[in-house]
């Protein structure tokens, strides 16, 4: 066994070992090991308290100010209070429960430490409510010794396991009776390591935990982003050579049939993008393994219209298609936008249909049972070469013809999870091909792409005829007027024969106890339902106003899209069921109202409803966040763009890659530590090419034990099996 693989339990004593187990998810020598500093603190260096963000779990180094007891009022007992500062800004310390002796005896001003705990409000104050502590002044000798003359590592901590107990374990480790680094087997070829002037692994972690100076913990760090990189990039070349070696039905495309009648009756002219971007997705779909591609592109650039000739192709080759789309709402446009541009090409088996047609049908979750019956069996017999539908297609009982389903296309990715993916794919006796697309990638397909995991094609390029959107933010309790204005406009626009979407967070016919506790002294979101009644009495009285959520009866939903398509409708006030796919050319202004609890997908997604005629669109953005906060910068970021692809960086730099391999989004569960794919692009494509290279050598790592072992470390059996469906 691996040193690495050895628990904590010998090495650092039980009871350290079942905490950071408990809280930190660490177990072997391993695990704490790569448990790396999040930042490094110098003595004298004081952390700039105004950048704290509330409810984050944080580790200040600052001087003590002020300390001193205060009774509760109107009960019996007392606190300690005591104000810490980094020269500029201040931040409370309240413990509840003290020990007069050693606290006010140790917390004296003047004195410096290091002070970790959840950042808090009370009476408008932020502070710390009973956090933990380690004085790093010269009067407590321990820890003047061991942080002396040298970097202070802060780890990511947890309320109960604080930064020092971290960094103590790993001294247990790396002093005198703890593990031999020399002994541990380096994942990395020694050529390429050589090559690329990187330190040795055992150089490596001792160095990230206990440098001397700024340069240690680079060089420290160059070594261990290629370990992340390297190993990853092998599990995904891994993967790739698996895909080309499996076999799939070749779908060539046929000339003269039905994609050939199609494209000679659109009443437009492809732009070059679309014909690229098909070109490759046709290349793609004439060999016979799957085609594992991303088609990227910016809201309104025509990736539908790629994806039914993508479509066309497969059926013309004898196979059927499916397209999964993530609402009701979608599915049901999806199907009436492809049968409006097929026209008689959709009607396979009805009078007057087209020689080359096929069928067209939509299976949603609700539909009646005739309607479902229908639908099934024209799938079933081969009638339908294009299916439309949401998560219902996944459902056991949904056939293809003869096993014959020969392309997946999966609208909004992100909305889907792998296995629902993973299930339609299953729906074939051999792989379908598989397309998928998205307007702004979420982390993960950020993440994924610059891995290289998918073959990408981008579409930059907007239709001829499409209008710019202006896009505002508009802040309600800071300029009042500005929010009366929002409403003036939106009657401008009506008044000139135009439309306008209020998109809410909420429907807003709840009960009370299953509403969600809001947070802080926030208002509940706004709702739907409540909104569209105070509108309607008031700024937009007169209006022609409707609702649409997703709790509406299907045949409602489609009700409303009708009439409001049709123009029948001035206000649309709805939930995020229209954020994709919904195409109104009359739609000219869209109101977001707390703008600030969506995401910044969301937004580019909900705005990119307007603005899809020749009149110019208009986004406002209403929130009632003040100027300067996060969620306000990222409202300023959404509305300083229309680039989908920067806004896709934002949201990364945000909420961070999400684990790469695993099923998490988003988020701090992530399998890189030091490796970041917005910073590092360089080393992970140059990781690319090698990983590439030495598996086309050796495909099962036969003669790399240490890296075999690296890659079942990061790849367990959960993440093989994620890989795997893809």
């Amino acid at each position: 066994m691996s040193a690495l693989d050895q628990t904590l339990t010998g090495a650092i004593g039980g009871a350290s070992a079942k905490a950071f187990a408990a809280h930190l998810d660490l177990h072997t020598v391993g695990d704490l090991l790569h448990h790396y500093p999040r930042r490094y603190a110098e003595r004298g260096e004081l952390t700039g308290l105004d950048e704290l963000q509330l409810d984050e779990h944080v580790t200040v180094m600052a001087r003590i100010e002020d300390s001193r007891v205060v009774a509760f009022k109107g009960r019996k007992g007392e606190r300690l209070d005591v104000t810490v500062t980094d020269g500029r800004a201040r931040l409370k310390l309240a413990f509840f429960n003290f020990r007069k002796g050693r606290h006010l005896h140790e917390l004296r001003p003047g004195r410096q430490g290091l002070f970790a705990g959840k950042v808090t409000v009370f009476n408008h104050v932020r502070q710390l409510a009973n956090p933990d502590y380690q004085l790093m002044d010269g009067e407590d000798a321990e820890a003047a010794e061991e942080f002396a003359n040298r970097l202070i590592p802060v780890y990511p901590a947890a309320a109960q396991v604080p930064t020092w107990k971290i960094a103590k374990g790993v001294n247990a480790l790396l002093g005198e009776g703890g593990i031999d680094l020399g002994a541990i087997a380096d994942p990395l070829p020694e050529q390429l390591r050589l090559g690329r002037d990187l330190l040795p692994l055992a150089d490596a972690l001792r160095l990230i935990h206990r440098p001397t100076d700024r340069d240690d913990v680079q060089r420290a760090r160059d070594r261990l982003k290629w370990d992340e990189a390297f190993v990853l990039q092998v599990a995904l070349a891994q993967r790739r050579a698996a895909d080309s070696a499996r076999p799939a039905v070749a779908r060539p495309r046929r000339e003269g049939g039905l994609l050939d009648a199609f494209d000679a009756r659109l009443p437009f002219t492809l732009t070059d993008g679309q014909l690229k971007v098909s070109a490759e997705i046709f290349a793609d779909l004439a060999v016979e393994h799957p085609m594992h591609r991303l088609l990227q592109g910016e809201v309104g650039s025509g990736k539908t219209l790629v994806a039914l000739r993508a479509m066309l192709a497969v059926v013309d080759s004898g196979g059927q298609a499916a397209l999964l789309a993530p609402t009701e709402v979608l599915a049901q446009q999806h199907h009436r936008s492809i049968v409006e541009m097929m026209g008689d090409l959709a009607a396979a088996g009805m009078f007057g249909a087209h020689e080359h047609a096929t069928g067209v049908v939509l299976l949603t979750g609700s539909m009646g049972a005739a309607a479902r019956k229908k639908a099934l069996s024209d799938m079933a017999v081969g009638n339908a070469g294009i299916v439309i539908g949401t998560h219902a297609l996944i459902q056991d009982k949904v056939k293809f013809h003869d096993d014959n389903l020969g392309l997946v296309v999966v609208d909004e990715q992100h909305r889907f999870g792998v296995e629902q993916r993973d299930a339609l794919r299953a729906k074939a006796d051999r792989p379908p091909h598989l397309l998928v697309m998205t307007a702004t990638p979420i982390p993960r397909t950020v993440a994924m792409t610059v891995f290289g995991d998918l073959e990408t094609s981008v579409l930059d390029q907007l239709p001829a005829g499409r209008s710019p959107i202006a896009t505002h933010v508009v802040p309600s309790l800071e300029k009042p007027n500005f929010y009366v204005r929002a409403w003036e406009r939106v009657r401008e626009e009506v008044a000139k024969g135009h439309q306008a979407y209020v998109v809410c967070p909420r429907i807003g016919d709840e009960e009370e106890g299953k509403r969600k506790p809001d947070d802080g002294d926030r208002r509940p979101p706004l709702a739907v339902l409540d909104l569209a009644a105070e509108l309607s009495a008031g700024p937009l009285a007169g209006l022609r106003v409707a609702v649409l959520h997703g709790r509406m009866a299907p045949e409602a939903k489609d009700e409303v899209m009708r009439r409001f398509t049709a123009g029948e409708l001035d206000v649309l006030v709805a939930t995020t069921v229209i954020e994709v796919g919904v195409n109104v050319p009359n739609a000219t202004v869209m109101v977001i109202m707390d703008a600030d609890r969506f995401g910044v997908s969301q937004l580019h997604q909900l705005r990119g409803r307007v603005g899809r005629g020749s009149a110019p669109g208009l986004c406002l953005l209403v929130s009632e966040m003040p100027g300067g906060s996060p969620a306000r910068q990222r409202l300023d970021a959404v509305a300083a763009t229309l680039d989908g692809f920067e806004l896709s960086r934002i949201d990364l730099e945000q909420r961070r890659e999400g684990d790469v391999l695993g099923q998490a989004q988003s988020g701090v569960r992530s399998s890189l530590r030091v490796l970041s794919v917005l910073e590092d692009e360089e080393v992970i494509a140059a990781a690319r090419d090698e990983a590439t290279l030495l598996v086309a050598e050796d495909p099962e790592l036969t003669d790399r034990p240490a890296l075999a072992a690296a890659l079942r470390s990061l790849v367990d059996e959960d993440r093989a099996e994620y890989l795997e469906k893809g």
